[in-house]
């Protein structure tokens, strides 16, 4: 899972490296694409049957993954850090455990609205710091942290559907999303020949983002749930690894407060709720959303 981490940490630091080159539409593409050839290699090969219309549940889980993941490279592309990225998105168990109300009838206790309140305030100071790249690209990913949840309870619901069939699915619906983006929300990029490094770091997006769901998988398969979900928010750290280094970020005191604010009462969420429903959404849900 910590493999698993690197590889998303640096799927997502070549995306921002490439926002100046290619639109985020394209390089969403790039990541829904290349995903779908490998899921259908390894669904030939395995001989899976694939599913399209039926269960519905699959088709709610596929879409709403796939507008996380629009807005996650449309925010990505508004100069937001990698580290305040990755810290946002990560958010989704917070937001699950909200859902859990109306969808499951599990009333959220006093530690689901403090781990609200305290993740709120987080957002407020990473939003602050990032108010001159475009404070919306933090609200932006806050949106897709909720979509994640969203698509993590279309997850739960999908029920006896080989894991390969829902990836295929997926990345199938998302790369249909991409192509509407393309057809109807504006281009960010001024048409120019992108240099070879850039074609190269538009590859890594989809290398490092299949790598990142391999190792991901085999986390989830190999390893306990709770403890693999808290490796895998070493994102975060890997994130401002890759950020000092590639970018040359700096981070204040109240930036990395938020930071902690919002990673704080996510990772006490996923080692606290040990109820068999509310673990299988929480620790699923960055599967679903990468």
């Amino acid at each position: 899972m910590v493999l698993s981490a690197v590889a998303f940490a640096l799927m997502t630091s070549c995306a921002r490296a490439v926002s100046d080159d290619f639109s985020w539409q394209a390089i969403a593409f790039a990541r829904a694409g290349l995903v779908l050839l490998f899921a259908l290699a390894l669904a030939g090969v395995s001989g899976t049957k694939l599913v399209f219309l039926r269960p519905k549940s699959l088709w709610l889980r596929s879409m709403a993954g796939s507008s996380s993941l629009l807005l996650s490279f449309f925010a990505i592309s508004r100069g937001l850090p990698v580290t305040d990225f990755l810290a946002l998105t990560h958010m989704y168990p917070i937001w699950v455990a909200v859902l859990s109300w109306p969808l499951l009838r599990e009333k959220p206790g006093k530690d689901v609205w403090i781990a609200i309140v305290t993740g709120l305030c987080g957002v407020n100071l990473i939003s602050q710091a990032n108010f001159e790249e475009g404070g919306y690209a933090t609200l932006v990913a806050l949106a897709s942290s909720f979509t994640s949840a969203v698509s993590v309870i279309g997850l739960h619901r999908v029920k006896g559907v080989d894991a390969r069939a829902v990836v295929v699915h997926f990345s199938a619906v998302a790369l249909g999303f991409v192509g509407v983006a393309m057809l109807i929300l504006p281009n960010n990029v001024i048409p120019h020949e992108p240099s070879q490094a850039a074609w190269l770091q538009l590859l890594g997006v989809g290398f490092f983002a299949t790598i990142g769901q391999v190792l991901l998988t085999k986390a989830f398969a190999a390893g306990s749930p709770s403890r693999v979900a808290i490796a895998g928010l070493t994102q975060v750290g890997f994130g401002m690894l890759c950020d000092t280094i590639f970018f040359a970020e700096q981070f204040d005191r109240w930036r990395l407060i938020g930071i902690a604010l919002v990673m704080t009462p996510t990772a006490w969420l996923i080692a606290t709720r040990n109820r068999p429903k509310r673990t299988e959404l929480e620790e699923e849900g960055h599967a679903a959303s990468t």
